[in-house]
């Protein structure tokens, strides 16, 4: 039994090797997951912020939590895109065949947009504090908020993973992100949700985004999370086994 579990932690090792060492040979990967939100940052921090009302004197604090949900929404689709590269070019059936744990090349890939979002997320936070943003949380506050982004990210990464293995061609591996990278506009990321229409306003408030973005910004504001800390756990957790079954399905079925 414990020379099983070490074979796998092993193989499961050289995995997330495989797929770390992709990630970092590729500029443009790394362009879209840190510079691109840095550069939403700052756009709507320098250009737009003034114009904005969000009822605070600091918008850096109140954009934050919003573009780390959209950077990270914008890495997994590279989970997608080398998925689906590994199935077209046979590497998963080779790797099959080789005396290694089968669901290892699968979770190679969920751990790698793991390690690859945090790194994005502590890039962005610096940049965040070179511009002005300021947190009175503790330490288990921080916790919380990392803890609430790793769920986040490992809910996408297994939607992710069905795209990549499910998807015909490689645009349809990708394009599943765009409603994701989109989301955080039509929620209380950059604005609150009071100014909205209506209709928009209902969506908004009842969207996994939301509750997300509220709960971080109360968790770095040292403020009481509320109801909205079980709603975004509740969207992150049922998100990420539904999407968990459905990726295994898809897994075994292209492994058969």
């Amino acid at each position: 039994m414990e020379t099983a579990k070490n074979h796998f932690f092993s193989d499961m090792s050289v995995m997330l090797g495989r797929s770390m060492r992709h990630i970092f040979r590729s500029m443009d990967t790394i362009f879209t997951v840190c510079i691109t939100p840095i550069a939403m940052m700052l756009l709507f921090v320098y250009v737009f912020g003034g114009a904005i009302q969000a009822g605070t004197d600091n918008y850096v604090n109140f954009l934050l939590p919003g573009i780390l949900l959209m950077a990270i929404a914008s890495g997994v689709a590279y989970v997608a895109y080398r998925l689906f590269l590994d199935k077209q070019r046979g590497i998963i059936e080779r790797f099959h065949s080789m005396p290694i744990a089968r669901s290892t090349v699968l979770w190679g890939h969920v751990l790698t947009s793991v390690v690859s979002n945090v790194i994005s997320v502590v890039v962005i936070i610096l940049v965040a504090l070179i511009m002005g943003f300021r947190s009175s949380a503790g330490v288990l506050s921080w916790l919380a908020v990392a803890g609430i982004l790793v769920l986040f990210t490992l809910a996408l990464t297994w939607v992710a993973a069905i795209a990549g293995l499910s998807a015909k061609t490689v645009e349809g591996a990708s394009a599943f992100s765009y409603p994701l990278i989109f989301l955080p506009f039509i929620s209380s990321a950059f604005v609150p949700t009071e100014t909205m229409p209506s209709v928009v306003r209902v969506f908004a408030e009842n969207q996994p985004v939301t509750s997300i973005v509220e709960t971080i910004r109360a968790l770095l504001s040292s403020q009481p999370v509320g109801h909205h800390i079980w709603v975004a756990l509740a969207w992150c957790l049922g998100i990420m086994i539904v999407a968990y079954l459905f990726a295994v399905r898809a897994y075994k079925r292209n492994a058969a």
